[in-house]
């Protein structure tokens, strides 16, 4: 065999080698596709079937068919929380809607938060008292405070256990004078503004009478609507001073009875017998399955920074 023939062989060889290789790499891609594709098929199928399966309620198992729609509110009232009017007023929608539900149940345990988030909630259950005629029943655990009173006014009836912080009808709020720390550090800060109240009740500068009187304002419109929320949900039913009862001053459950804060003690079991006759609940909080936890904690570590804002005073309920 001459030389040539010898080459021509050896290119045909390593052509045949190549093309193997080729063919190896490309079932390997087609391989590796499949399996992406796969995995893929499979977490799409799980996520909606989260998605889907978070719109059927938890259903406590007790005697009978009959039941009651569900709502723990627990934690403080404030936005992006899981007490919150974003998270709450849907889940409220949904509880209402329930054809078969007896009356709706929201079982609290807070101590408040800010105005407008509790204000948004109890408004909405009012509403939704009034287009579905649905009795609402509160239970108070170990705290039925401040925003969450707020919320609870706007039920049927409340029950409280004896020992619940009941109350503190009131509005708060907080912040720090910084001044004299500022010139002990030495730092000369600098502020540019466009009106002439852009930097009231700025830390860094001594608090004037003006400040204090627009705060007053401010806060005592709030107590305002607290008030009188409270007067016209527990109508006919307040037995103290209103003074004592709108300090901003808490009670035990056992006190709150008296003062007609609350109408009587029970849990959640008892007030399914007594008021709705049914040993059963559908559980519509937290609507949303793995979509909406993963969501809150994403949402939960992007919150994490300060935010300049929150350095301000908030009214607080």
């Amino acid at each position: 065999m001459s030389d040539k023939e010898t080459n021509t062989l050896s290119n045909a060889e390593l052509s045949a080698d190549l093309v193997r290789e080729l063919l190896k790499d490309r079932r390997r891609d087609r391989r590796w596709r499949n399996l992406r594709f796969f995995a893929g098929f499979f977490v799409f199928v799980f996520i909606v079937w989260s998605v889907f399966s978070s719109g059927h309620p938890d259903t406590e198992e007790g005697e009978g068919t009959d039941y009651v729609a569900l709502i723990r509110l627990d934690g403080m009232i404030a936005p992006g929380a899981s007490f919150s009017a974003e998270k709450v007023v849907p889940e409220l929608r949904q509880a209402f809607a329930d054809k078969n539900a007896k009356g709706v149940i929201l079982d609290i345990n807070s101590g408040g938060g800010t105005p407008v988030q509790a204000s948004i909630i109890h408004d909405e259950i009012l509403q939704l008292k009034k287009k579905y005629n649905k009795k609402v029943v509160v239970v108070g655990e170990d705290t039925l405070a401040s925003g969450a009173y707020f919320v609870a006014v706007s039920s049927d009836k409340i029950y409280v256990n004896p020992n619940t912080v009941t109350g503190s009808i009131g509005v708060i709020m907080e912040g720090f004078g910084l001044t004299d720390l500022i010139k002990k550090v030495g730092v000369d800060r600098r502020v540019y503004k466009a009106g002439d109240n852009k930097d009231r009740l700025d830390p860094f500068l001594p608090e004037s009478p003006a400040d204090i009187a627009k705060i007053h304002s401010v806060v005592s419109e709030v107590h305002t609507n607290f008030s009188d929320a409270v007067m016209a949900g527990r109508k006919g039913k307040l037995q103290g001073d209103p003074k004592e009862l709108f300090s901003g001053d808490f009670w035990t459950g056992q006190t709150a009875v008296k003062l007609g804060l609350a109408d009587g003690f029970g849990n959640l079991w008892d007030v399914m017998q007594s008021e709705f006759h049914v040993s059963r609940y559908k559980n519509y909080s937290g609507m949303g399955g793995l979509l909406k936890s993963l969501a809150n904690q994403v949402g939960s570590t992007l919150n994490l920074p300060l935010q300049r804002e929150q350095l301000g005073l908030v009214a607080k309920l």
